[in-house]
């Protein structure tokens, strides 16, 4: 999939509008299951809406993993939530980090946005 751009707004800006959902690991474990065929919990994962029209879909975030990854890379807590609510985004958006050329395309947009609401990190730590 290509990236894509937000839909026009009103004013010729991007916009769309997203649900985000902040849950705990089993939630997380049982999507990443069912939706993509792997048992085990994980940060987050996104589900475009599939529909033409300004709602881009849904990211959900296991904020247990979250803590723990903010914990494990030395970061605050919000920071590892602003790039994971990016990082789903940025699927959302059609980016993807399965080849190299992708991972590095999404990890500069991941870096720049993350530069954007000033947080203390570029990216994951892992």
């Amino acid at each position: 999939m290509r990236a894509r751009p937000l839909p026009p707004r009103a004013g010729g800006a991007g916009g769309g509008s997203l649900a985000i959902v902040v849950t705990g690991d089993a939630t997380l474990r049982r999507l990443n299951r069912d939706f993509a065929g792997v048992d085990a919990p994980t940060d987050v994962l996104s589900f475009e809406s599939g529909e033409p029209g300004e709602y881009l879909g849904d990211v959900m975030i296991s904020a247990p993993r979250a803590r723990a990854q903010a914990k494990r890379g030395g970061h605050p807590f919000i920071d590892e939530m602003r790039l994971l609510v990016i990082h789903g985004v940025l699927h959302l958006l059609g980016y993807d980090h399965d080849t190299p050329g992708r991972k590095k395309r999404m990890w500069a947009a991941q870096a720049k946005a993350l530069r954007t609401v000033k947080a203390s990190i570029e990216g994951p730590t892992q």
